[in-house]
């Protein structure tokens, strides 16, 4: 049986009285996607901060690629391969699309920061930088500035970073967040292709997506894992259709 890329034990994180992770664990599996429901304020995102590295849980265990993950910070778990959708306040603002993907392009090879040097013509960082851009269709937008991008535009760039930077696992926190219909139709596809070259741990609040793409789903209510299962499972637990759909048991 193959071993889970991503595994995590017994998490837990409280803000004072808050359990906001609650003595969560779940595993993501080889060409997974791993979908992370439930109610606002129910510690999805908390969750991810904490695998990605940018929260520090009270206890517990992350395991990636069978690597504690204990004492690493957010950077070093990107160099391990574990990738997330940055926040748009990562994005360098005043440089293009194409700079902004160039930049995780020139990190990945290890090469310094050649701000001083013509890099737009450099092709070692240009073309694999291009080709990103074009997988999650922002080859368009190559040459538009970070700040001029849409909001769905700009979850696009996240995830063309993240792809730049050669990532084992990906952490995605609501992708579809600010795409119309057709976007988040595009996206879907894109992602459910993704999962052949990385597992993909998923929070996201569109459900026509979510039973679209879900091999397995987790429920999180209070900080809490109330169930996990395939979609049929999860569509017809009782205590998820009261606790997170809104309907009567």
């Amino acid at each position: 049986m193959a071993e889970p890329v991503l595994e995590i034990l017994e998490l837990r994180k409280t803000f004072g009285a808050l359990k906001a992770t609650d003595g969560v664990s779940l595993t993501l599996m080889p060409g997974e996607i791993h979908a992370l429901i439930g109610p606002n304020g129910a510690g999805k995102s908390t969750l991810i901060h904490q695998i990605s590295g940018s929260i520090r849980p009270n206890s517990g265990t992350i395991r990636f690629l069978g690597q504690d993950m204990a004492g690493l910070d957010m950077a070093a778990r990107a160099r391990l391969g574990l990738g997330r959708s940055f926040q748009i306040s990562s994005l360098v603002q005043e440089f293009s699309a194409l700079r902004n993907v160039m930049l995780a392009v020139q990190a990945r090879q290890g090469s310094s920061f050649r701000f001083f040097r013509p890099v737009m013509g450099d092709p070692t960082l240009t073309e694999p930088a291009m080709a990103m851009l074009e997988r999650v269709g922002l080859a368009g937008r190559a040459h538009m500035p970070a700040a001029e991008l849409s909001h769905g535009e700009r979850r696009q760039l996240e995830i063309a970073i993240a792809l730049a930077l050669g990532s084992k696992a990906f952490l995605f926190d609501e992708p579809m967040a600010g795409m119309g219909p057709e976007g988040s139709k595009s996206l879907t596809k894109f992602l459910d292709g993704l999962r052949h070259e990385a597992p993909i741990l998923l929070v996201e609040h569109d459900m026509d997506a979510v039973f679209a793409l879900a091999d397995r789903i987790s429920v999180l209510v209070y900080g809490r894992v109330v169930a996990t299962g395939t979609v049929d499972v999860i569509r017809n637990d009782p205590e998820v259709r009261r606790a997170y759909l809104g309907e009567a048991a």
